[in-house]
């Protein structure tokens, strides 16, 4: 009985929750804060390392994140992809790759704000927790495709119905109550970091976040007022 309400309570109802306050966070930062929708960049403190951190982990969680957006809404025509065993590998072969890169950009961000002052002072508390909660979700996807694996042809059968009944305004928990522990964290972690969304910088990604990953790297130049006075000419045969 108390599986079966924990059950309940994590892929029941949490989705909802996390998914309410998604769209209402969104809708209210956006109309009251329009200015803040933007990844708040601190590129200008540190650049070298941020830069190549940057661009690792927004290419890999796009590449993941699509990855899964495919399974779910193609699940009939990913698992009769999946019939070919060499086609199978090279999916998870992917996959994996995306989720590594994703980790070494991770990796490299979190390096970056623990030891370069300047950018842990820019860092918010809510910074700290969503990078936390996305550190959690990128290694326990990456221990179930290593542990787990075939994630692409269980994904389809198990974990997109589950979904689309929480879309369908049906949630079926039995899909979910059999599996693996790190697979029912990976879950609610997922929701976790919807629920969280609005609140932090990734609400950068609803506004323009293509263009990063093939810009050329900004050019900062600062103009302030000197801290020491400037030297006149020297006038050349003057005399002290």
């Amino acid at each position: 009985m108390a599986a079966n309400t924990l059950n309940l309570l994590l892929f029941a109802m949490l989705p909802y929750v996390a998914l309410l306050l998604f769209f209402l966070g969104t809708i209210m930062r956006y109309r009251k804060a329009p200015f803040t929708y933007s990844s708040l960049s601190s590129q200008f403190l540190e650049n070298q390392q941020h830069f190549w951190a940057i661009v690792a982990f927004h290419y890999g969680i796009i590449l993941i994140l699509l990855s899964h957006l495919v399974d779910f809404l193609f699940a009939t025509q990913i698992m009769a992809w999946n019939r070919s065993l060499w086609r199978l590998y090279v999916t998870e072969v992917l996959d994996l790759s995306f989720a590594l890169m994703t980790l070494v950009g991770l990796v490299g961000i979190l390096e970056r704000r623990v030891h370069f002052s300047r950018a842990r002072r820019v860092t918010s508390p809510a910074d700290w927790l969503i990078e936390v909660l996305l550190a959690v979700q990128v290694i326990a996807g990456i221990y179930i495709a290593v542990f787990h694996p075939w994630g692409s042809a269980w994904f389809p059968a198990s974990i997109s119905p589950y979904l689309w009944s929480i879309f369908k305004f049906s949630p079926d928990v039995s899909y979910l109550a059999t599996m693996p522990f790190v697979i029912k964290l990976h879950m609610v972690n997922a929701w976790l970091i919807i629920l969280l969304f609005p609140f932090t910088r990734l609400v950068h990604i609803l506004v323009a976040p293509f263009p990063y990953l093939w810009r050329k790297p900004q050019l900062v130049r600062w103009y302030g007022i000197r801290l020491l006075p400037a030297r006149g000419p020297r006038v050349s045969g003057a005399k002290g």
